[in-house]
């Protein structure tokens, strides 16, 4: 029996319940960059006109942030879910904030307590900012080499630690108060295709479902996770007709029936290509993931069109009401949750205090897991001595809005290694073929050659280095004897046979460089 809800206490207009089963953006890391605050009076703007339900948090900055959500909050009379993806802690999404290892470092080096321990401190981080919903942990079995948007995100290949790690991050997110997500449901990790590029389509048997991807959602739904969001990924064997956002069989028959889920069914971005059917409008899809299960919406297009087609369907007897509200009943439990936690201003003022922010434990833990995750794949390593005679250089895919000039990784050759010379080339210089130039010289010129590539999964982006950038690697492996630095999943070992050693770290945040680092620093 759900709790009263703000549903149940004030009337509400078909356009307002509508709207608040709408979850929008604010922030942007895509091109053309949008922080958070810059993009305050808009989504305020839209506030005066649509109530909606809450908000997916893009680029933000500490202390900023907090206080541009301080201010939407009192704008909105039901109190905005605020949600974000921070499956590598809170500084994923707001600069300030911890940034942890990916997931796969977690489950190659660490136990699932120490996973709870890492969810705890970036929900605490979160919550210190007025975030109540964390879109992780990623369920999906890393069970595909071929996957080119799952990889490190996912706990591991294995679906038995994939599930541990998941309830144990699901707990964490409990301990602090949050709530927490499991994504992607049915699974996404079996898929060779990207959902935010295309519809992908997984094949795969029943049997074989059950025995990988299912294993880590049934763990997540035990230990009471409080949403779930779905894939936008066909898959043949459960409903041959539709992706699982938009399909009963998946949402209805698997997930809520078969596996017990009562909490709240949420969208990926509805701006992803596998979320879109051609000569179909965003409300009139809105139509059929109601219909399907759904619960929230992510990252609409047009929110306002998406409530107007919604309130339209149901006046004309396309749509039944009762959908929208049982929707929004569930989706009310969370704010009467939440306020049962931290009382009713948990949305106004943010539920936590400011000192749980980057706090030393939370940047110690990072580093830590950080370390222990480095693997040398291809050995013994070379002794670099104090780095004389060394040319680093890094090899970047195309950068991040939040990333800083010179990567973390420099500031640790500068450090341990101070005789090394390093270098740094990425596809947006204007001056490629001279730094191609300048590394082929510096390298003819080193006794040791240290080629450190990012191999990281990043929505709407390619997997690894460019082409260009590839083929220029491998010509220098087969020149010089080479270290190789995977940054990230050791899907970026492949094709680059030529080193004479290799280290993986399962990661490329900042403390996962600095940990590549002191690893070549200390041979073995």
């Amino acid at each position: 029996m759900l709790p009263p809800t703000f549903l149940q206490t004030v009337p509400l207009s078909l356009e307002d319940k509508a709207a608040g089963l709408l979850i929008v953006r604010l922030g942007n890391n895509l091109p053309p960059a949008v922080t958070a605050s810059e993009q305050e009076a808009e989504v305020a703007d839209l506030l005066d006109r649509l109530p909606i339900g809450g908000l997916i948090l893009f680029n933000g900055r500490w202390p900023d942030t907090r206080d541009t959500l301080s201010r939407l909050q009192a704008k909105s009379e039901r109190g905005l879910i605020v949600t974000t993806d921070m499956e590598r802690g809170f500084g994923q999404q707001v600069i300030g904030g911890t940034v942890y290892p990916h997931a796969e470092a977690f489950g190659e080096a660490a136990d699932a307590e120490t996973v709870r321990t890492f969810a705890r401190q970036a929900s605490e981080e979160a919550l210190a900012c007025g975030v109540h919903v964390t879109y992780s942990p990623v369920a999906d079995v890393d069970r595909n080499p071929a996957n080119p948007i799952i990889g490190a995100r996912a706990f591991s290949a294995d679906p038995a630690r994939a599930a541990e790690h998941v309830a144990a991050f699901v707990a964490g997110v409990h301990d602090a108060g949050q709530f927490a997500t499991a994504k992607h449901f049915p699974g996404h990790g079996g898929t060779t295709g990207d959902s935010h590029a295309e519809m992908p389509v997984l094949d795969d048997d029943r049997a074989t479902m059950e025995a990988t991807d299912f294993v880590p959602f049934r763990a997540a739904i035990d230990a009471g996770v409080d949403l779930v969001m779905t894939a936008h990924v066909v898959y043949p064997a459960l409903d041959p007709d539709h992706p699982a956002t938009r399909s009963p069989a998946i949402l209805r028959g698997l997930l809520r029936d078969e596996m017990g889920f009562e909490g709240v069914v949420v969208t990926d971005s509805l701006q992803m290509a596998g979320a879109k059917v051609d000569g179909r409008t965003e409300a009139g899809l809105a139509v059929d993931l109601l219909e399907a299960g759904v619960d929230l919406f992510v990252d609409a297009v047009d929110p306002e069109a998406l409530v107007a087609g919604l309130a339209a369907a149901v006046r004309e007897g396309r749509l039944d009401e009762g959908l929208i509200d049982a929707a929004l009943a569930r989706v009310d439990a969370l704010r009467d949750t939440l306020k049962a936690r931290f009382g009713e201003d948990a949305f106004r003022t943010p539920p936590l205090p400011p000192e749980t922010i980057a706090a030393p434990a939370h940047q110690a833990l990072a580093e830590r897991v950080a370390r222990d995750a480095v693997e040398v794949a291809r050995g013994p390593l070379p002794d670099l001595g104090d780095g004389t005679g060394t040319l680093v250089v890094l090899m970047k895919p195309a950068p991040r809005p939040n990333e800083p000039v010179t990567m973390p990784m420099g500031e640790a050759v500068a450090r341990l290694l101070p005789g090394a010379v390093y270098r740094e080339l990425e596809p947006t210089h204007e001056d490629q073929d001279d730094v191609f130039d300048e590394i082929r010289l510096l390298a003819a010129e080193a006794d040791h050659l240290v080629l450190a590539t990012i191999a990281r999964p990043a929505a709407w982006n390619t997997f690894g280095l460019a082409a260009r950038e590839h083929r220029f690697a491998l010509r220098l492996m087969e020149a010089h004897p080479t270290t190789l630095v995977v940054l990230g999943d050791a899907r970026g070992l492949r094709g680059y046979d030529a080193c004479a050693s290799a280290l993986v770290t399962y990661s490329d945040v900042a403390p996962s460089q600095v940990a590549a680092v002191e690893r070549l620093a200390g041979g073995a």
